[in-house]
């Protein structure tokens, strides 16, 4: 790898390869279009980009004429270093992702540290599998069966607000679940095909969409001005309706500690607000992280 000659382009020029080099890590995959779309660029700019890239690092990427696109390699090394979380952002915002390195804030800001950053060759290999619709091996720690094993079909990232989860096809208990990228220490793409009922469109708890009536609690003891709550959330008649898929709503009632007792029963000033209509969490399996939610309750 000769990275020596990116110090003689310019830098909207070094934006490019970067976001090349970024396709492929995390993607598994770059096109002169894709290019072309981002920059705004002639698709002959693009083409000399692609070379020069393959110049410097040219055990990186390999084209296929088939698909009529080039794929990173077993050999792929990055060319620049890639952030974790910058990439995270990117990859679901598409904010960023022309950002060489670590870049500094434009204001000057305080955000809760996270805990939880996912190991970014093992995070390159879950969305290069999303991207490109295949299966991955993974090795996978769990508090309950420890160390595993597993082959997933995943097709998204889920974020809860303090960790990074992947919703995939479980091939070992021949189900959807949601899997910790921070408990997976190793992941490789696998040259297998994905059936029918592992895809996305099988799994009925993440097309099924679930509407939240959010109230503010109705308990003085937990808050004595609910109209600060209902200017808080945008409420307007008194509530606010949300809708969310099923898979990830009790992600996030259990970020903003809703409560979700049938009879607003939780005390303390965290739960400020009340989930107003219980009977639509009947079914949902991610229930079961709600605060105050059971599922007898609810039969």
């Amino acid at each position: 790898m000769n990275t020596e000659k990116l110090e003689e382009i310019t830098q909207t020029q070094s934006e490019r390869i970067f976001h090349i080099d970024f396709r492929l890590r995390f993607l598994g995959t770059v096109t002169r279009s894709d290019l072309v779309s981002r920059f705004g660029i002639k698709e002959a700019a693009a083409t000399r980009d692609i070379a020069f890239y393959r110049d410097i690092a040219p055990d990186n990427l390999v084209y296929d004429s088939t698909a009529r696109r080039y794929f990173s390699t077993d050999a792929f090394r990055p060319v620049f270093d890639h952030c974790p979380e910058h990439a995270l952002v990117a990859l679901t915002t598409g904010v960023g992702d022309d950002s060489i390195g670590r870049q500094k804030p434009l204001l000057a800001n305080e955000t809760p540290m996270l805990l939880s950053i996912p190991n970014v060759d093992v995070l390159a290999a879950i969305t290069c599998a999303i991207h490109q619709e295949r299966p991955a091996n993974i090795r996978y720690h769990s508090t309950s069966s420890g160390t595993t094993k597993r082959t997933i079909v995943p097709f998204s990232l889920i974020s809860n607000g303090l960790r990074w989860h992947v919703r995939a096809y479980d091939r070992k208990h021949s189900e959807f679940r949601d899997f910790v990228l921070t408990r997976m220490d190793s992941a490789k793409l696998d040259a297998g095909e994905v059936k029918e009922h592992e895809r996305k469109e099988a799994d009925h708890q993440w097309n099924r969409m679930v509407e939240l009536e959010l109230v503010p609690h109705p308990n003085p003891e937990n808050v004595a001005h609910p109209e600060t709550i209902a200017l808080d959330h945008h409420m307007s008649e008194g509530g606010l309706r949300i809708n969310v898929r099923a898979a990830v709503a009790g992600y996030l009632l259990r970020r903003w500690n809703i409560d979700c007792s049938e009879d607003h029963s939780l005390i303390g000033r965290e739960y400020q607000l009340w989930l107003g209509n219980h009977p639509t969490l009947y079914g949902v399996n991610s229930a079961s992280l709600a605060p105050g939610y059971t599922k007898a309750a609810n039969q």
